[in-house]
């Protein structure tokens, strides 16, 4: 396949880039620099700039471009680079795609489970209602990006990603040191359902989503997503580290802004689409995947 992607030097666009190369595939990176090499293209999202003539004739365009959610402290000014960052990547995409001579076969498009918001105790897969918070509006401003190439006849795919447990980066980034001096804890009241995923089992899901001839939105969680509390005991226990702390949530909003909600929230989030399909997890527990992230 000639493959087209945005966000390739993130933390899953840059493993992903390699992985689809070593499967055989012909990928091109989407950069915001002057190009260094015949596999990338420039463009600029924020202006709506990427010319129809890269996707035209490609089999495959994805997009993963978005400032990280968990960059830096929310504010107003941080909330609308989220925002800006992924809904002009993607409708840039989208738009030139629908505008090639012969479009694109698929695109797949991020997004997050943050589209649900908190489910409490309820179960939720791909059917389950969007919710009410900052992330949940996002996320569908986010998707709905995507219908320019939805209309002009592309697959699209919208993958709804748990909390990615990966070596060097995303959820476990700002985690790890701290659990490994023994200063990790629950958040809040460690009751909160947490939705994860291996690294591994989210690069494999997007390259089985390229082959299917799936469509809509995904989640990509793992089959069991665990508590606060048993999430916070499993690292501790794979990092050989005591976990005494609970770090309470006036003091999570004091460090992190508006973000401490979305981090003590409830999200009980399957994998529905998945689940149903031929795709095989390499990490269906928790404790493999974290002891694969440690290298064990």
């Amino acid at each position: 396949m000639r493959i087209v992607i945005g966000g390739a030097s993130g933390f899953i666009g840059k493993p992903l880039v390699q992985r689809l190369r070593d499967s055989g595939h012909d990928v091109v990176r989407l950069v915001r620099r002057e190009p260094s090499g015949p596999d990338e293209v420039a463009w600029r999202p924020n202006q709506g700039e990427l010319d129809p003539a890269v996707l035209d004739g490609v089999d495959a365009v994805i997009n993963l471009a978005g400032v990280g959610v968990g960059d830096q402290r929310w504010n107003d000014e941080f909330k609308k680079l989220l925002r800006s960052s992924r809904i002009n990547a993607t409708s840039t995409i989208a738009k030139s795609a629908a505008a090639a001579q012969s479009p694109p076969r698929v695109m797949i498009n991020a997004s997050a489970v943050g589209y649900y918001s908190d489910t409490g105790e309820r179960e939720t897969d791909e059917s389950g209602p969007p919710g009410d918070s900052f992330l949940a509006d996002l996320c569908q401003a986010w998707e709905a990006a995507t219908t320019p190439a939805e209309q002009a006849g592309v697959r699209v795919v919208r993958i709804r990603s748990g909390l990615i447990l990966g070596p060097g980066g995303g959820f476990l980034k700002p985690l790890m040191p701290l659990f490994k001096y023994g200063l990790g804890g629950k958040l809040g009241s460690g009751r909160q359902w947490m939705p994860w995923i291996s690294l591994a089992d989210e690069l494999s899901a997007i390259e089985f989503l390229l082959r299917t001839d799936i469509a809509g939105s995904v989640n990509l969680t793992g089959v069991a997503p665990v508590r606060n509390a048993e999430f916070t005991r499993t690292l501790a226990g794979v990092l050989g580290r005591p976990a005494l702390f609970t770090v309470p949530a006036p003091v999570l909003r004091v460090a992190t802004g508006e973000f401490a909600h979305e981090a003590v929230i409830s999200q009980r989030v399957l994998p529905g689409v998945l689940t149903a399909s031929s795709f095989r997890y390499e990490h269906q527990d928790l404790r493999s995947a974290l002891r694969w992230v440690v290298g064990k």
